[in-house]
């Protein structure tokens, strides 16, 4: 069975382009989300990939219909294929039940991961860069010297760990992380 899926992202916009093709092209059922594509709440999408069964067609009127992002994208589709899913984008003119789809198909994938791979090398640099600049990595320190050196006073004292965390305005782990990171600075 050929089963069409369909995306606007807007109420205001239009699927009627996107549902004639998919007509066209001999779907027996279609579903239509209106949501936007960065939403990953799309019933009908879920609606309809329950619906499909292996032997099935799934077919978008373009791949940006169907994914989030292509690593969104390419994992949906690796779904489908151990579902015994074929998949079709009418206007990129990809059709994995044919080899020549299915080729091309994985030169997506391979690009992907090429993407992926670049994007972790700069990430990586980056963040070296940032290092050599002086930058500190990682989540600001909640509590300064002088607080900690405070709160292990009035613990001393006798004073409550959690009355003491609320009265800096943390939590009482922050505040026992506060204390042990001061203590291995010290040793």
């Amino acid at each position: 069975m050929k089963i069409g899926y369909a995306r606007v992202s807007t109420d205001e916009q239009n699927p009627d382009l996107q549902i004639d093709a998919l007509k066209a092209a001999g779907c027996e059922r279609i579903f239509t989300d209106k949501a936007s594509g960065a939403n990953t709440k799309r019933s009908e999408l879920a609606r309809c990939l329950k619906t499909l069964a292996a032997g099935d067609t799934l077919i978008v009127w373009k791949l940006d219909r169907l994914g989030l992002s292509l690593g969104d994208l390419i994992g949906l589709l690796d779904e489908l294929k151990a579902q015994e899913v074929a998949f079709q984008s009418l206007t990129e003119a990809i059709d994995t039940a044919t080899p020549t789809g299915r080729a091309m198909w994985q030169m997506v994938g391979i690009l992907a991961e090429l993407e992926r791979s670049l994007i972790q090398e700069r990430t990586k640099a980056g963040r070296a860069a940032a290092v050599a600049r002086g930058v500190k990595m990682g989540r600001k320190v909640k509590l300064t010297t002088q607080q900690v050196e405070h709160a292990k006073k009035l613990i001393e004292q006798g004073e409550h760990h959690d009355i003491v965390a609320k009265s800096l305005g943390v939590s009482r782990r922050t505040l026992y992380r506060g204390i042990k990171q001061q203590d291995v600075n010290q040793c």
